[in-house]
């Protein structure tokens, strides 16, 4: 904890422990989070009583851990209308996905990590999942990795400096020189590719969105089953749809008709 937290007040101190309910650690119990946060048992017990009769929290009557409630359902709706990234890049995603018949996603860095922000699924039977919420590191994956590769080099510098490189399965690139290479292959060619860096037996696709100075927005990606992934027609498809489609999504961002 950098923060002091004897001068949190009650309001900050909600604020804490609602942050702390992310993908990557979805539940928590009382003295978990007092532990992390350094609020003492009973302020977290105070405080998440609060919080579940607004339904900011639910808790399970089992092992009565706390997750995040469902009122954030009912902010879904006014977060997609008002943010023009996501409302703006939905069209573009309809496209794509009634193109490919795969799984589309769309994804933005969030303190040092990939989320996905909008999804479409695809029809088939046998598809790959991108839930809205899901966090990844930006090394491992390729909606993730096509984020860092266009990104500033003092963003990657201090991303590197900050980030202990470990891998999620075995097919993540965790060697410093091969993934630099592999940062560099993205940026010259315009979209990422990988295979079961995340999930064993899927992959992923992705090509950049950029604003009106260039700067990289956000990842539109796919993401494909491995024995769908690997049919060579389905996948140069892809590619040529995807990339179309994000060059299309940056111009919609007021990027000019300029080379990328």
């Amino acid at each position: 904890m950098t923060k002091d937290t004897q001068k949190l007040n009650s309001i900050e101190k909600a604020l804490e422990i609602m942050l702390k309910f992310q993908d990557i650690k979805p539940s928590w119990g009382i003295r978990e989070l007092s532990t992390e946060l350094g609020f003492s048992p009973a302020t977290v017990q105070r405080i998440l009583q609060v919080l579940k009769s607004y339904e900011f929290v639910r808790q399970n009557p089992k092992n009565r851990q706390y997750f995040i409630g469902n009122i954030f359902y009912r902010f879904l709706e006014n977060l997609n209308s008002s943010n023009d990234l996501i409302r703006i890049g939905h069209k573009f995603m309809e496209e794509v996905a009634s193109a490919t018949h795969e799984t589309v996603h769309l994804n933005i860095i969030e303190k040092n990590l990939r989320i996905c922000i909008d999804n479409i699924e695809s029809p088939k039977v046998l598809k790959a999942g991108m839930p809205i919420g899901n966090q990844s590191p930006l090394y491992a994956g390729a909606s993730a990795k096509c984020l860092l590769a266009f990104s500033t080099e003092e963003f990657q510098d201090n991303y590197f400096k900050t980030t202990e490189i470990t891998p999620v399965t075995g097919n993540t690139i965790i060697q410093p020189g091969k993934l630099f290479k592999e940062l560099y292959k993205i940026k010259e060619q315009g979209y990422a590719l990988s295979l079961g860096e995340r999930t064993p037996g899927l992959g992923s696709l992705s090509a950049p969105v950029f604003n009106y100075k260039g700067q990289i927005l956000a990842s539109l990606s796919l993401a494909i089953p491995e024995i769908r992934l690997k049919q060579k027609d389905h996948l140069s498809n892809c590619i040529n749809i995807l990339t179309s489609a994000s060059k299309s999504f940056s111009k919609a961002m007021g990027l000019g008709t300029g080379k990328f």
